[in-house]
């Protein structure tokens, strides 16, 4: 049953988007309202393709790992055969979780409640003594795990859509395919999640963390710890980073409510401008890195993999920053100002140690929930959530910046735009 909400008298759901005057608001009830949380499931979660896991986590046949995406525990595995499967981790018998470690190698799974078992395509594979059950349970699938309805992957980046008649992933990536293009030839070995996942949690409301994963507007500001520790590390002035993020960076609607910011990075990419602390060793490596993507993809696209940063979002919750170092990361609202939030780092295969524990080092120092970027980021939104308490009086956010440029900025709001116009044009079924 559908969860009903009256949008705003204002004829374009919960914005305002006046494109010939320039002015885009949100009313801050989208940020508030337990109903429109119940819409977002319904409409977004539920029809949209959510980011489930990389090949790289599942290097064998049999491997498994167990995951909550869109609100759901999922196992992410593999079978005899090597193929990729998505099986809803709930017991048939009564709903208990039928796998309860976080990852593993597995033939079969079984409950631990009443010791239901299942081979690993999720077929259900009970012994059961005669006259239990009538002689034929189960043949007809009905007591069988059950699969999520759609799976598909992209560069190794798997999806699962819980809406059988969605569109193929590849139409619902649209201009972000080209990212993921990027992202899988950084390296000629194939990329991979590192590691073990980092896991928090944030009073806010999980859009304020969509808008922040790629507002560039924020940084000088918010971050200001953080850029005076890089200054002094990089060797560059205030004046000639900011410079660098105000011209060449780019705020660009990918479509479907997919956007990102792209820019030459000015400081410590991996495999980008080599800083001072690494040394000639570290300059000379990075040197023979570019050098090799000029090879295999060409100039041009060789210094867009290189030195130029990315913060991806794909919609409703998946960002990945190609800055310091690769972020993936998701999240998903628990309560209107509630959300979970996972992050794993990306990297080459086959890099080298000293270059993997750059790579790291940035990746915990800047994303790292105790890193320099994301309290700070932590501490914006829920103060950003707190003051929705006043909405009554104060109504709407503003998200104009650049709307009249026709080529928009990074710290203009374009991306934010795009996103909320697909957020809107779902939930306020417009």
């Amino acid at each position: 049953m559908s969860t009903t909400v009256s949008p705003p008298s204002n004829n374009q759901g919960w914005i305002i988007d006046d494109r010939e005057r320039g002015l885009f608001k949100v009313d801050r009830e989208a940020f508030t309202s337990p109903e429109i949380l119940a819409l977002e499931r319904e409409r977004i979660f539920d029809r949209s393709w959510l980011f489930l896991g990389h090949a790289s986590e599942l290097p064998k046949p049999n491997d498994f790992i167990t995951r909550r995406v869109g609100g759901r525990d999922l196992i992410f595995n593999r079978n005899r055969k090597g193929e990729f499967q998505a099986i809803i981790n709930a017991c048939p018998h009564r709903g208990a979780q039928v796998e309860r470690q976080p990852c593993g190698n597995a033939i079969s799974f079984k409950c631990f409640y009443h010791g239901w078992a299942f081979n690993n395509n999720g077929r259900f594979a009970t012994r059961s003594p005669e006259g239990v059950y009538p002689s034929d349970f189960g043949d007809d699938g009905s007591v069988d795990l059950v699969r999520v309805p759609r799976i598909d992957s992209y560069r190794d980046f798997y999806f699962i859509n819980y809406d059988s008649e969605a569109i193929s992933l590849k139409e619902y990536l649209a201009g972000s395919a080209e990212v993921f293009d990027l992202l899988a030839d950084h390296s000629p070995n194939g990329m991979e999640i590192v590691g073990g996942a980092q896991e928090y949690s944030v009073r806010a409301n999980w859009k304020l963390l969509v808008e922040n994963s790629y507002d560039g507007y924020h940084a000088a500001e918010t971050h200001s710890t953080y850029f005076e520790y890089l200054l002094s590390v990089i060797g560059m002035s205030a004046e000639e980073v900011i410079a660098s993020m105000e011209g060449e960076t780019k705020g660009l609607d990918l479509g479907n409510g997919h956007s990102m910011i792209e820019g030459r990075g000015p400081w410590g990419r991996p495999i980008g401008r080599p800083i001072p602390a690494w040394g000639d060793e570290g300059r000379a490596e990075i040197e023979a890195i570019k050098s090799e993507l000029r090879a295999r993809v060409g100039p041009e696209r060789a210094e867009r993999i290189a030195t130029y940063d990315r913060n991806l979002g794909v919609f409703p919750n998946l960002v990945i920053n190609d800055i310091m170092a690769i972020t993936v990361r998701t999240f998903y609202p628990e309560a209107p100002d509630l959300m979970s939030v996972t992050s794993w780092a990306f990297a080459p295969k086959g890099e080298t140690r000293e270059l993997r524990k750059r790579r790291l080092d940035n990746f915990l120092e800047f994303l790292g929930p105790g890193g320099f970027a994301t309290p700070d980021d932590v501490e914006a939104l829920e103060s950003a959530q707190r003051g929705y308490a006043s909405a009554k009086f104060a109504r709407y956010n503003d998200i104009s910046r650049g709307a009249l440029k026709k080529n928009p900025g990074g710290n203009d709001e374009n991306q934010m735009r795009a996103f909320w116009r697909e957020w809107n044009r779902r939930v306020g079924g417009c």
